[in-house]
């Protein structure tokens, strides 16, 4: 029986299981042999293929935004109406073959926005190339999906089970659940708050589970109300965790009464790409969820340089002090001192911070760094006092020398003369 046909049996079977608190230890069960049955479809263990051409496109600006949809919903034209490149679009379907990469040009940034071409149901399974395009997706910051108003809503619950079916989490945090794998010791579970989604005995659920990826030692704490599908993606460890704009195209050939309602929606945008109706403010929303900081840095003495912003973002990397160094030089977070900061992340103007300081956006920063000698010292062991002077190493002192002057003191020396005895001592 091959992955495929084994898939579709757990699926019936958890489709014929009545769901209560009875059954959550069965269904998680099965819940985690399909997650390491479809971790087999998708990462198969013969020779590697080649990937498909135009997907391998490399990664260029600040952040990556994937447009994903069915065929003929608007990708296309998006694309041109965004980056003003030139992407072929016409009335038929599949007319994009390949990915078609552009660049969007706000507010000193630069955003890659990439067109890929449309997906069908099964495209976790390789239908229609689905898997070339979710590989993609996966490395994007946003995905915008792209529906067509005209039709039924179930085309935005067909998208979003095939990418979580593929390891990808539309508009999810991970769960705050604590796994450590040990050698030895047995499994110990703990949770800190009341599990209602686990069933009647929590403990037995989380134990057949691990029992099933074959972990029989390791250390679990529940921090949060989290379920079976939160714990099984803990494990699997692969999985992707992305923000997703829904963008409704072709408004124009609906009423507004049910442009009103798609409006509405949580995480969506509505849109003409034909009409050329509300793309900027489809384009704010998309620089809203990607929460891009720009941090602009200054040398001493000088004004900042406000033309080209150090781009940064939680997705990569962090939008700390430490993260802006290592963007600025690979050497500057060993040398980096301190920085003084002004702006919105400050408490007065400037602040004197270190490596961990959360910046925000338009900051600016001038960071100081150590210099040729604190730098060497340092290598050498000595430290740095909070003044940035450096602390020399205390000298070890022997007993000997610790105790004071004693005129009746003898070590194995001749007794000097102080002067305070003279010749009437009997020195001479």
């Amino acid at each position: 029986m091959g992955i495929q046909e084994k898939i579709a049996e757990i699926q019936l079977e958890m489709a014929r299981t009545q769901k209560n608190k009875a059954t959550e230890g069965h269904l998680g069960l099965l819940k985690a042999k399909l997650a390491k049955l479809r971790t087999q479809l998708l990462e198969p263990t013969g020779p590697a293929k080649c990937a498909g051409e135009g997907f391998d496109v490399v990664k260029y600006g600040d952040a990556r935004i994937a447009l994903i949809g069915f065929p003929s919903v608007g990708k296309s034209t998006a694309l041109a109406l965004l980056t003003g490149t030139e992407s072929e679009a016409a009335a038929y379907e599949f007319t994009t073959l390949t990915c078609i990469p552009g660049i969007i040009h706000f507010k000193g940034t630069k955003i890659q926005l990439l067109d890929l071409p449309g997906i069908i149901e099964g495209a976790a399974q390789g239908k229609g190339r689905g898997r070339q395009v979710i590989a993609v997706a996966k490395s994007a910051d946003l995905v915008l999906m792209m529906l067509d108003a005209t039709k039924p809503d179930a085309h935005k619950a067909i998208l979003e089970a095939e990418l979580e079916s593929a390891g990808i989490r539309l508009n999810k945090q991970p769960a705050d659940i604590y796994f450590r794998r040990k050698k030895t010791g047995g499994l110990k579970f703990t949770s800190m708050v009341p599990l209602t989604k686990l069933g009647d005995n929590p403990a037995d659920v989380v134990y057949r589970i691990c029992h099933e990826y074959r972990i029989h030692n390791c250390d679990i704490v529940f921090r949060e109300d989290a379920s079976i599908d939160d714990f099984i993606d803990l494990i699997e460890g692969n999985r992707r965790f992305v923000k997703c704009l829904y963008c409704y195209n072709k408004i124009d050939a609906i009423t507004m009464e049910e442009v009103d309602v798609l409006a509405r929606q949580p995480n969506s945008m509505v849109v003409s790409c034909h009409a050329n109706l509300n793309m900027d403010r489809l384009l704010s929303k998309m620089w809203d969820m990607l929460a891009l900081v720009r941090v602009y840095t200054r040398r001493r003495g000088e004004p900042p340089d406000l033309n080209e912003p150090s781009v940064l973002t939680a997705g990569r990397g962090g939008v700390t002090i430490k993260t802006l160094c290592a963007h600025l030089h690979k050497d500057l977070v060993k040398e980096f001192k301190y920085a003084l900061c002004w702006g919105q992340s400050c408490k007065h103007a400037p602040q004197r911070v270190g490596k961990d300081h959360e910046l925000m956006d338009e900051d600016v920063v001038q960071v100081f760094k150590k210099t040729a000698k604190e730098f060497g010292q340092e290598k050498k062991g000595k430290s740095l006092t909070k003044q940035g002077c450096l602390a020399e190493p205390k000298k070890e002192v022997d007993k000997k020398d610790k105790r004071g002057p004693s005129s009746n003191r003898f070590d194995g020396g001749p007794a000097k003369n102080t002067g305070r005895m003279g010749k009437s001592a009997g020195f001479a």
